[in-house]
């Protein structure tokens, strides 16, 4: 049971990944049935003893097995089209936050209320407390408030990374010279695990992400008193 709950997505801290999964099961479902179905007529084909040793052409089958595949192909891309526009649509953020990677750690800028901003290491596994997870934890984490649209805006100071958090389905690289964003709604509270997911050098993963989603009467109180 559990190797078959880590072949799985996460459980979702944002509408995003929810849709990420309901594309994946309705590709899936789709797969499944060709597979099933060319499966079967193979196996017929070679256990039957049946013949036809005058069919030298079908055009009514040709034609069939050239639009089915077709109608299949656009139940696929209309959802998909879907998803891509969903992902890159910018809504009007409540909080924007530049997130800037650095060999190795990362950079966080606050400018919405006011000029925050502060590093964020990993804690080395010798300061870890009994709860805490190894290669994860950092000594700052990224604050944001649940059921609030953010951006992230995303850059790098030396090499090309990537800010992803997979439960959230956030993945935006980081690019020197170059702004990237992106937006999403985180829907519970919790907290959310990352890393970077480009090799962006020897210490590439040591660079963790952690996001600390908390309620917005929260968030406001530890803008106040940072």
């Amino acid at each position: 049971m559990a190797t078959w709950k880590s072949l799985s997505f996460l459980d979702s801290s944002s509408f995003l990944l929810e849709q990420l999964s309901f594309f994946h099961d309705h590709a899936l479902l789709i797969l499944t049935m060709i597979t099933c179905t060319v499966a079967y007529i193979m196996v017929s084909l070679f256990f039957n003893k049946y013949n036809h040793r005058f069919l030298l052409e079908g055009h009514t089958i040709e034609t069939i097995w050239t639009i089915l595949p077709a109608f299949t192909l656009i139940f696929i891309a209309l959802p998909s089209l879907k998803l891509i526009y969903l992902i890159d649509e910018i809504r009007n953020p409540m909080v924007t936050i530049k997130t800037i990677g650095h060999q190795w750690y990362w950079s966080y800028e606050y400018s919405d209320f006011k000029n925050i901003e502060f590093d964020s290491y990993m804690i080395p596994t010798n300061d870890l407390k009994i709860f805490n997870f190894r290669l994860l934890e950092v000594d700052n984490r990224t604050i944001l408030p649940y059921m609030a649209p953010i951006r992230v805006i995303t850059a790098s100071s030396d090499v090309i990374h990537s800010w992803t958090v997979p439960s959230s389905g956030v993945k935006i690289d980081a690019s020197p010279g170059r702004l990237n964003q992106m937006s999403f709604t985180l829907n519970r509270t919790g907290m959310y695990y990352g890393q970077c997911s480009e090799i962006c050098g020897a210490n590439h993963s040591f660079m963790p992400i952690s996001i600390e989603s908390i309620s917005n009467k929260n968030f406001f109180k530890w803008i106040k008193n940072i």
